[in-house]
C-alpha cells in the first residue's frame, strides 16, 4: 500500500503554523487554488497531513491571536540602522555603496554589535528584496482587482452627512462595483469586499490596496507588511492573493482611483436626498449593473461581455457565507460606558469594571458579557 514517506515533523513547525496567521492563510490559498498539491505542501511547509486537514477545514486556526513577530535580540534594534544606511546608499555612487561585510565592520565598530557575519548578510539581502521596485504592465490581465475608499456628502434623512465610498474595480473588464458606509473602518472594508464578490459573480485572484490601517498594521520595508488579522481572516475565507502599493506610489492602482472619480461624478452629482443607506446603496448597484452594459474605445465587447469572459478567470464564492465585523475587548467604566470608536454605550451597573466584548458589524454594535 502507498503512503506518504515517513518524515520527521517538528515541534517547532507544527508550534510555528498555529501562531503564523500569514502562513496558514498562505497554505489555504495556495492549495485550495491547486497552486500545490498537498503532499507538495506537507513537504514545502514541513507540517503533517493531519495539520494540513485542519488547515484546509479552517479558515483562522482554533483560538487564533496574532502573536508578536519572533524577536531577534541580536540584530533586532540594529534593523533600523542597517536600513538607513541601504537608504542612504541610494545617493551614493554605485561603486562607493556599503557591502554586507561593510556594514558588519561598522555595527562592530560603532555599535558594539557581537552577532555573527550571517545575520547581517541576511538582513541586508532581506532588505534588498523588499526593495526592488515592481512596474505593473498597462495591459491588466483577468482576474485581478483594485480596491479604494472616497468620501461624498449625501442628504441622508434630511441632514447633509460625509459618508465612505467603498470601490472595487477589475482593470481587464472595467467592471465597477460602489458601496457607500457611514464610516472607513474595517467591518465596511469586509462588508464592501462581501458585496463586490457577490456582485461580480466570484472573487479576484488577485487585489491592489494601499496601505490603509485597516489591512497594514506596520510597513516593515519597501514590500513587506505585517498584516492585521481582521484582514488576513478576510483573505484566508475568500483565498485572493494581496498587492500593497509603494508608498507615495497611487499610479499603482489608478484604475480603481479613475473609476471612483468617474462613479462619484456620475452617480452622486447632483447631492443624492435618500432616507437611508440601504435605499442609496440599492441605487448604486443599480448604476453599476447599467455600466455594464457600455463599451470603451479600444475594447472588444460591453463590459457585461467582457466580464463574461473574465469570469472563468475568478474564484468561486465559497460556500459559507463570510462574517464581516469586527471583535474588540473593552471595559466599562465606573459610570457603566463603554467606549467603542467615538461612541459610548451604558451597560447595566452590575458590568462596570468589567470586560466587555464589542461585537461591530455594519449595521449594529452589540456589547457581549461573558457571565
Amino acid at each position: 500500500m502507498m503512503g506518504f514517506p515517513i518524515r520527521k515533523v517538528t515541534n517547532a513547525a507544527r508550534e510555528r503554523v498555529y501562531t503564523d496567521m500569514e502562513m496558514w492563510t498562505e497554505v489555504r490559498r495556495r492549495v485550495l487554488n491547486k497552486e500545490l498539491s498537498k503532499r507538495a505542501a506537507c513537504k514545502e511547509y514541513s507540517i503533517h497531513w493531519d495539520t494540513l486537514t485542519r488547515i484546509l477545514e479552517h479558515v483562522e486556526p482554533p483560538g487564533y491571536q496574532q502573536a508578536e513577530p519572533r524577536p531577534k535580540p541580536k540584530i533586532g534594534p540594529l534593523l533600523p540602522i542597517i536600513h538607513k544606511i541601504l537608504e542612504d546608499d541610494r545617493q551614493a555612487p554605485r561603486k562607493q555603496r556599503h557591502t554586507a561585510k561593510r556594514i558588519f565592520d561598522r555595527l562592530a565598530v560603532e555599535h558594539q554589535f557581537d552577532g555573527g557575519y550571517t545575520i547581517v548578510k541576511d538582513a541586508v539581502r532581506a532588505w534588498k528584496q523588499q526593495s526592488k521596485e515592481v512596474f505593473l504592465p498597462l495591459s491588466h490581465p483577468m482576474g485581478e482587482a483594485q480596491v479604494d475608499f472616497g468620501f461624498a456628502q449625501i442628504d441622508l434623512d434630511g441632514l447633509r452627512e460625509k459618508v465612505a465610498l467603498f470601490v472595487m474595480t477589475l482593470p481587464y473588464s472595467d467592471a465597477l462595483f460602489i458601496q457607500a458606509f457611514p464610516r472607513e473602518c474595517t467591518e465596511s472594508f469586509q462588508e464592501g469586499h462581501r458585496r463586490a464578490f457577490e456582485f461580480f459573480g466570484g472573487v479576484p485572484r488577485r487585489i491592489s490596496y494601499d496601505n490603509s490601517k485597516i489591512a497594514v498594521a506596520k510597513i516593515l520595508g519597501s514590500r513587506e507588511r505585517k498584516i492585521t488579522s481582521e484582514f488576513l481572516r478576510l483573505q484566508s475565507h475568500y483565498l485572493f492573493e494581496h498587492h500593497f502599493c509603494l508608498v507615495r506610489r497611487p499610479n499603482e492602482k489608478g484604475h480603481v482611483e479613475h473609476l471612483l472619480d468617474f462613479a462619484r461624478n456620475n452617480y452622486l452629482v447632483p447631492v443624492p436626498k435618500v432616507d437611508s443607506l440601504a435605499e442609496l446603496n440599492e441605487q448604486l448597484a443599480q448604476r453599476c449593473r447599467a455600466d455594464l452594459d457600455r463599451q470603451l474605445r479600444g475594447k472588444s465587447g460591453t463590459k457585461a461581455e467582457l466580464l463574461v469572459e473574465e469570469s472563468s478567470r475568478l474564484l468561486p464564492l465559497p460556500k459559507q457565507a463570510f462574517d464581516a465585523r469586527r471583535v474588540t475587548p473593552a471595559i466599562a467604566n465606573s459610570l457603566s460606558l463603554v467606549r467603542f470608536d467615538t461612541n459610548s454605550d451604558s451597560v447595566p451597573t452590575k458590568y462596570a469594571y468589567r470586560e466587555i466584548t464589542v461585537v461591530a458589524t455594519v449595521d449594529e454594535v452589540r456589547l457581549v458579557f461573558d457571565d
